[in-house]
């Protein structure tokens, strides 16, 4: 693909919009590295992994590669079997993190997984968590500066050591500056550092009463910094300390880089992947807000654009265009007045097929189809006026010469105002003659023209098509719609009348012109207006085709519903009186049994109390299922109700269908009501209702079952909630919002002091969270909030009372 017509059609535009989508700086490249592409299946690919990241976003939102950086410096010194700094280690265990984040998002429900896999579950699938090595760098290091002292049982020693020699040196300097004998030598009661060791402020003049080394002095020279003799062993004890710590350090992070190594080329494939599906889901995203579609890429190269819009017009204010090409006809000239929207009709088609190639969703309706070109030519010329010289004309032949050169049948040819800027009837056939040429070599065209002579050579041309933009006279306003298979009507006599041209002159004008002229712009006119109508009318009856075929849907969906619970309702009738037979005939059998068995009693005065008593049992029981198979309602209507009881939001009962509903209107005059009964709604009388629940009374239910939730969820929270949350390595965006439903949380639980672990690093996580915490007590959520203190993390951490 040439690039001039990648900056002709604005392409690169489009590409720096795409790049913002992206997370990451390397997915970013990546974005500003694509260029339309020419193999179908690369295409087709591409536009498969945009329409399915496009399909997880809408399912699950996006997904986050905040933490993907370079690494391949880092990766290379590993491979070399070099050291890795803590801010090193730490980009690889973001990066881990975004892998096994990455990971859950790439997993898919078994019911989405049925209808088969799609273009990136082998991407997600491939990627390697590796979480030993991410565990282990998080459990040591806690920032660039800050190693946690859990790190290693000797960094951990020698860290209580440090402590202990600080503590031991503070004591005895304190006890020093705190003699009454040695306030006045001091220039401040204070212990200071100096070069890295602990001295306090001594005058001048009092140099002699002080034993130790001097590592300092103020600038007009009145104060010395001395080292006291009694610290200076501690204090070079707390020296060699240090150096062992960062010893320790130096070999903790050798182990880290060891323990990377082995899985070096895991995380080069993890930082690819990921990559590539930054620059996929900035595709998906685009599309999303661009409300974009995938095409449909046909073989035979032709095109058919339904409501496209141009991605660079305000997505509100552009008209959508239909466009075909290629299948009736393979060469489209458009005409029209100037700011009619041709030159826009021209780059949209131009640029929607560049985007297509490109992997990327076009801006138009679902069904759309493009074809594929092996290059796409493109000559429009961004200025609108009439002023057109000679030195325009030839740079625009210049640049058509060379598209004529080059196009053959798998290209794409735009021409903007062809062979404008010169004499009207030289400059008429000679665009005749180049779209002959074009046409003959079966080149899909696309072309603008003024040039009357151009409509007519299109309508006796066969697989030439004529289109125009539409243009309203009465407003003297284009409206930048594409009028396909009408050429466009001058306008010029009905604008100039307009705008108040004597009519004499505009008369005068008229005679000027040939009598052929004038009834072919007759017929233009007439065509026009027709097409407007026929369009029009085509609308309605495509939305009195929806809304017929919708309710067609509905009728169908009540019928279904109703033949269904029908036919359940006579199964279970007939199983019923099944099983009342079926009865009634063991106790009549078991019965005459019976009773003959007693009959052969003779004059036996008890058998014949028993037969009796026989007799009167089966009565009875025959009773019984004569009962149960006369038919009645399950429950009856006990209480006749007034059309005045019934409320929208009633429950009732409908006694003739043994069903519970909802009152949704309320009755009319005949006491007729419609009442919501599952998905069934039904008009039944208030005879047949009895009311179970008032509306008052729901909403009095609802409102305990919801007291009774929330307490169910702060029990909930209360045996889940911990009183301390980690948002180290996080954004202040990203720390706000896991603090924001964790405070709730931690209120619902009744906690009444949380700690917010943040780090030091460079302050400015702290610095964030502490004017969040200012807002919070604005609002009253918490009361207050305070550095950690000493053993509690120092300002590593916040302290928030709720």
């Amino acid at each position: 693909m040439n690039h001039k017509v990648l900056q002709t059609l604005e392409f690169d535009k489009i590409i720096n919009i795409l790049t913002g989508y992206a997370t990451t700086e390397l997915g970013k490249e990546r974005c500003a590295a694509l260029t339309p592409m020419e193999d179908e299946s690369s295409i087709l690919n591409a536009q498969d992994q945009t329409q399915d990241a496009l399909t997880r976003i809408y399912k699950r939102g996006n997904v986050s590669f905040l933490g993907v950086s370079d690494l391949k410096p880092s990766l290379m010194r590993l491979r070399m079997k070099g050291t890795l700094g803590a801010g090193e280690l730490l980009r690889i265990a973001a990066l881990l993190e975004t892998v096994k984040n990455a990971v859950d998002y790439g997993v898919r429900p078994e019911e989405e997984l049925e209808l088969g896999i799609d273009s990136l579950d082998e991407m997600f699938e491939s990627l390697i968590p590796l979480p030993d090595l991410l565990h282990e760098i998080r459990r040591c290091i806690v920032s660039e500066e800050e190693f946690n002292d859990d790190a290693s049982p000797t960094l951990k020693s020698i860290r209580r050591s440090i402590r202990q020699t600080n503590q031991k040196i503070h004591t005895q300097l304190t006890a020093m500056i705190s003699s009454s004998s040695n306030q006045e030598k001091l220039q401040d009661a204070i212990v200071t550092m100096r070069n890295g060791r602990y001295c306090i402020p001594v005058k001048q003049e009092y140099r002699s009463s002080f034993q130790g080394m001097i590592h300092d002095q103020s600038a007009s020279g009145n104060t010395l910094f001395i080292e006291p003799m009694a610290v200076v062993t501690l204090n070079n004890e707390l020296k060699e300390l240090e150096g062992k710590e960062q010893s320790e350090i130096e070999r903790i992070l050798s182990v880290l880089s060891e323990q990377a190594a082995f899985g070096v080329d895991d995380l080069a494939h993890n930082q690819e992947v990921l990559i590539c599906l930054d620059f996929i889901f900035a595709k998906a995203k685009y599309a999303k807000d661009l409300d974009a579609s995938k095409p449909i890429f046909r073989e035979d190269g032709v095109i058919n654009i339904k409501q496209g819009r141009h991605p660079l017009l305000d997505q509100k204010k552009v008209v959508p265009i239909n466009v075909s090409l290629g299948k009736d006809f393979s060469m489209l000239i458009v005409t029209g007045p100037n700011t009619g929207g041709k030159t826009v009709s021209l780059k949209t088609v131009g640029l929607l097929t560049l985007m297509g190639q490109s992997g990327l969703h076009i801006p138009a309706f679902q069904g759309s189809s493009l074809g594929i070109f092996r290059e796409v030519f493109a000559d429009i010329g961004d200025e609108q006026s009439i002023e057109q010289n000679l030195s325009t004309f030839s740079s625009h032949m210049t640049n058509i010469v060379s598209i004529i050169q080059q196009a053959h049948k798998d290209s794409l040819v735009l021409l903007d105002e062809l062979c404008g800027g010169t004499d009207p009837i030289e400059g008429a056939a000679l665009a005749i003659s180049i779209l002959n040429d074009l046409h003959d070599r079966g080149v899909k065209t696309m072309a603008t023209t003024h040039y009357s002579e151009l409509k007519m050579f299109a309508l006796s041309t066969d697989d030439i098509e004529n289109a125009s933009c539409e243009f309203d006279v009465e407003t003297l306003s284009p409206t930048y719609r594409l009028m396909i298979g009408i050429p466009g009507k001058s306008n010029a006599f009905a604008i100039s009348k307009k705008l108040g041209l004597d009519n004499h002159i505009i008369e005068n004008a008229s005679e000027q012109i040939d009598e052929s002229v004038k009834d072919f712009e007759s017929i233009l006119a007439d065509l026009e207006q027709s097409k407007q109508t026929i369009e029009q009318e085509q609308e309605e009856i495509f939305e009195y085709r929806k809304e017929i075929e919708s309710l067609r849907k509905s009728l169908k969906n009540k019928q279904d519903n109703l033949t269904e619970k029908r036919e359940k309702m006579l199964r279970d009738a007939r199983e019923e009186a099944h099983n009342i037979i079926s009865e009634a005939k063991e106790i009549a059998d078991s019965t005459i049994r019976e009773y003959n068995k007693l009959k052969k009693q003779k004059n036996n005065q008890n058998a014949n109390k028993k037969m009796e008593h026989m007799r009167s049992d089966l009565r009875g029981r025959m009773n019984k299922l004569e009962n149960q198979m006369a038919y009645k309602s399950k429950k009856k209507v006990n209480k006749r109700h007034d059309a005045s009881d019934f409320q929208i939001g009633d429950q009732v009962y409908v006694s003739s269908l043994s069903l519970a509903g909802t009152v949704q209107t309320l009755p009319n005059a005949k006491g007729d009501l419609y009442v919501q009964m599952g998905m069934m709604r039904s008009l039944v009388n208030i005879k047949d209702l009895e009311i179970t629940k008032t509306v008052k009374e729901v909403k009095k239910e609802n409102q305990r079952n919801e007291s009774r939730n929330r307490g169910r969820t702060a029990i909930n929270k209360s045996s889940s909630i911990k009183p301390e949350i980690n948002v180290m390595g996080m954004t202040v965006d990203e720390a706000i919002a896991q603090l924001d439903k964790y405070i709730d949380d931690a209120c619902l639980a009744n906690l009444n002091q949380i700690t917010v672990v943040h780090g030091k690093g460079t302050g400015a996580l702290r610095k964030g969270l502490h004017t969040y915490f200012k807002q919070l007590k604005k609002q009253k959520r918490i009361s207050g909030y305070r550095d950690g203190e000493y053993g509690e993390g120092d300002l590593g951490v916040t302290v928030v009372m709720l």
